[in-house]
């Protein structure tokens, strides 16, 4: 099973990017899927996740301007980001887990991580 995240870049205050999590030897559906984030140095930082059925729990740093959605056919997860801040700025990863949960501890596969800066 794998996890490979791809979409992240530099963008300006204000703009918006789209990262992706396309998943091999499973079915997203079968499981939880979540987006994290991490600034080096520090923990990382639940940002959304879906459940099995479809429904999402975004962080409330990020509510209002992320949306995760999945597309069960492609076996892909995305991450939908509006209204972009500096202190959005991480390395975002995708992972899998057993239920919705904003514990990383709780996530058993990780996808390789995308950068995302937002500068001016």
């Amino acid at each position: 099973a794998q996890l490979v995240d791809s979409g992240g870049g530099v963008v300006q205050p204000g703009g918006s990017l789209k990262l992706s999590c396309a998943a091999s030897g499973f079915t997203i559906s079968s499981f939880a899927m979540g987006w994290f984030r991490q600034v080096l140095g520090k923990e990382r930082e639940f940002v959304s996740s879906i459940s099995k059925s479809g429904a999402s729990l975004p962080a409330d740093s990020v509510k209002g301007r992320f949306t995760i959605s999945r597309d069960v056919a492609q076996n892909t997860v995305y991450l939908h980001m509006n209204s972009l801040r500096p202190e959005d700025t991480a390395v975002y990863y995708c992972a899998r887990g057993p239920r919705v949960t904003t514990r990383a501890s709780a996530y058993d596969l990780w996808g390789q991580g995308t950068q995302v800066t937002v500068s001016s």
